[in-house]
């Protein structure tokens, strides 16, 4: 079964996303439903309160009609008239009010207006029809709300009725009491800035939540997830920073130790199959050897075989060394203390180094390095590694040729280059370059585990290696690593 290593993160960030929009529309569906029943519970209160002063004012026009049952209305247009006259500063709940907002007006029994407040010229109009004339002249609770301004919902004014009565409680005429609706929407434009203010309050907290959340559980994760795949891929990653979540970290000590469990095994199975397979050739001949030396023979021949024994112990000498070398190696997940290595005294190391080598077969060691040029790594791995490719460029090398030692910058990247004269790669010997135990070199001669080796401090090193041939002719090695700042 295939494992999606990113599909736990995918999850997460769906489920998220789909919280988040849950959320917005949860938001959006309080503010709408808060909003609402503030305006309505607002315009009923200023309902409510119209109701009782209509029925006050009608109680007062009947506590003063006069002969024949006449309405007489003066001492409420002089009341009206006084208070429009009135200079105060009322500050309810933040909203400052300086004058009066209340109208009313009077009809008769066939709805013709006799007297307005706020709207003279509306005096002689026939208002029999409107809803609360009409439904006060029946004795009935009269409301209505209409608009000056058909597309503008602020200009809404609301007017409530009542009827007038004579002595014998029959209908003389109505009174209607009306008020802007805009009146009253400072106090509803307030109330909607504070609860948006509070909304947006729990929402910020809500997203900061979800997005400490975010820092501190998911990008571990992912990261964890990351470093995972690498593993997979055969990559020698770094063990992640995951800052101080502890699920997080718990969870990256577990799958880190897992790794180091796991590859331990890997690699004692491994090496034991390699160890057993490459020491089978060498100990047979040491055997043959040892047999025939029980016979009796000339010396010359005896030693012949001795030194057979003595050079294939040798050998395994060398495997067992190169895989106790190379397992260390490879058992490393990661370099835990960096130092910043400059090459240039590094390269004149390895030139006196190989010295002898060079000497032997009259080869040209040319250096290239600037002066100031580091990396960050392992000193000793890092010597070890360009003086196996050394190594082999000298083994390929003709007599009386040159080999390159190079180091330049590219951007954030150190390419080191090792060229030499030699014949160049087949194409099966650059497929199989990296493998272990294998070589061209002569029987006996080598371990076939050093261009294995340099793979690994490479990768060790966050970099990686190449072998490939040189347009002008030779084998040309690279390493690239990350330049130190």
């Amino acid at each position: 079964m295939k494992i999606d290593l990113f599909a736990p993160v995918r999850i997460t960030r769906s489920v998220t996303a789909l919280v988040a929009t849950v959320s917005l529309f949860g938001f959006y569906s309080l503010y709408k439903n808060l909003t609402d029943e503030l305006e309505n519970q607002t315009f009923q209160a200023t309902e409510e309160v119209l109701v009782e002063t209509v029925h006050l004012f009608a109680a007062h026009l009947e506590t003063h009609l006069g002969e024949f049952d006449t309405l007489n209305h003066e001492a409420l247009e002089k009341s009206f008239s006084k208070a429009k006259e009135h200079q105060f500063i009322a500050d309810i709940h933040g909203f400052q009010k300086t004058k009066v907002g209340l109208n009313f007006y009077l009809t008769d029994t066939a709805g013709q207006i006799l007297f307005d407040s706020g709207r003279p010229q509306r005096i002689g109009a026939d208002y029999s029809q409107h809803n609360d004339v009409f439904l006060a002249l029946k004795d009935t609770y009269a409301v209505r709300s209409s608009r000056e301004k058909e597309n503008d919902s602020k200009s809404s004014i609301l007017y409530v009725a009542a009827p007038i009565k004579n002595a014998n409680n029959n209908i003389i005429g109505a009174i209607s009491v009306y008020k802007a609706q805009n009146d009253v929407l400072p106090f509803i434009a307030k109330r909607h800035r504070n609860i948006l203010l509070s909304l947006a309050f729990i929402g910020s907290g809500i997203a900061l939540f979800i997005i400490a959340v975010f820092i501190w559980l998911f990008r571990p994760l992912g990261k964890l997830t990351e470093y995972a795949r690498a593993i997979n891929r055969g990559e020698r990653p770094r063990y992640p920073s995951l800052g101080k979540s502890r699920e997080a970290n718990t969870l990256g000590r577990a799958l880190r130790d897992m790794r180091a469990s796991l590859d331990g095994r890997r690699y004692m199975e491994h090496y034991t199959q390699m160890l057993t397979h490459e020491l089978k050739s060498p100990l047979a001949a040491i055997q043959g050897a040892a047999e025939l030396l029980e016979e009796d023979m000339p010396a010359e021949q005896r030693n012949k075989f001795l030194n057979n024994i003595r050079k294939e112990t040798k050998r395994s000498t060398e495997i067992i060394d190169g895989l106790l070398q190379l397992s260390r190696l490879e058992a490393e997940q990661e370099l835990h203390q960096l130092h910043p290595v400059e090459l240039a005294p590094l390269f004149s190391e390895l030139q006196t180094h190989m010295r002898s080598r060079l000497e032997a077969k009259q080869i040209t060691l040319e250096i290239d390095c600037p002066p100031t040029l580091r990396v960050n790594g392992d000193e000793m791995m890092l010597e070890t590694a360009i003086a196996n490719l050394l190594e082999n460029a000298i083994e390929f090398s003709p007599q009386n040729s040159e080999i390159a030692l190079s180091a330049e910058a590219l951007e954030n990247r150190v390419k080191i280059t090792v060229l030499d004269q030699g014949p160049g790669l087949a194409d099966f010997v650059k497929d199989r370059a990296f493998e272990h135990f294998f070589s061209l070199r002569e029987e006996g001669k080598g371990s076939g585990l050093g261009l294995v080796f340099v793979k690994e401090v490479a990768q060790l090193h966050s970099g990686e290696v190449t072998l490939e041939n040189h347009p002008s002719g030779g084998a040309i090695a690279t390493i690239t690593l990350p330049q130190s700042a």
